[in-house]
């Protein structure tokens, strides 16, 4: 009876907290305006716990939407505003294989030809982009893993993809993500 009575509170605590990881919310104040992303804890636990660590750092503060193609997605989260890149933790590994695809409005990880190289950069989809999805576990196929979605400002994302850029995919135009914070 004792032990049920000290394990009641400590079991509730978890469920709470799994309950929480499988579903955030984030707000992302641009200086463009406001996007609200759900995260995808369920499908991709240790990619949204990387994401959440790095809001919780404040690591996004003051960092830019330094890629930008129109028809495609919008990238940040890595660079300040002079394109210097930000010091990240160690990479993480890809979970693209969760079954999410790239399509328009998703939120997914950056990475370079290694597969499991996503660190804090992410990338928001203006465009079905099915050539990103997982396809198998090989160097080629692995994909980029989707770990969200944005349920409130697409019309900002949709602004920020418009933007001119230098004739390459950089915004003439600094882009800021002032602040990225759990709701």
């Amino acid at each position: 009876m004792l032990l049920t009575r000290l394990l009641a509170p400590l079991i509730l605590m978890l469920v709470s907290i799994c309950a929480q990881a499988q579903t955030s919310v984030v707000e992302m104040k641009t200086s463009q305006g406001v996007i609200i992303i759900e995260l995808n804890g369920e499908k991709a636990p240790n990619t949204v716990a990387n994401f959440l660590q790095y809001v919780k750092d404040g690591h996004y503060s003051g960092t830019i939407f330094h890629r930008v193609i129109s028809g495609f997605m919008i990238q940040g989260g890595g660079m300040d505003k002079n394109l210097n890149e930000k010091p990240t933790r160690d990479p993480i590994r890809n979970e693209a294989d969760n079954g999410l695809t790239n399509s328009i409005g998703t939120i997914a990880m950056a990475r370079t030809s290694d597969p499991h190289s996503a660190t804090a950069q992410f990338f928001i989809n203006v465009a079905n982009n099915t050539f990103l999805n997982h396809t198998d576990k090989s160097q080629r196929g692995w994909g980029y893993v989707v770990f969200g979605k944005v349920v409130k400002g697409m019309d900002v994302v949709q602004r920020i993809a418009s933007m001119p850029t230098d004739g390459g995919d950089v915004p003439l135009q600094t882009i800021t993500i002032e602040s990225v914070t759990l709701k």
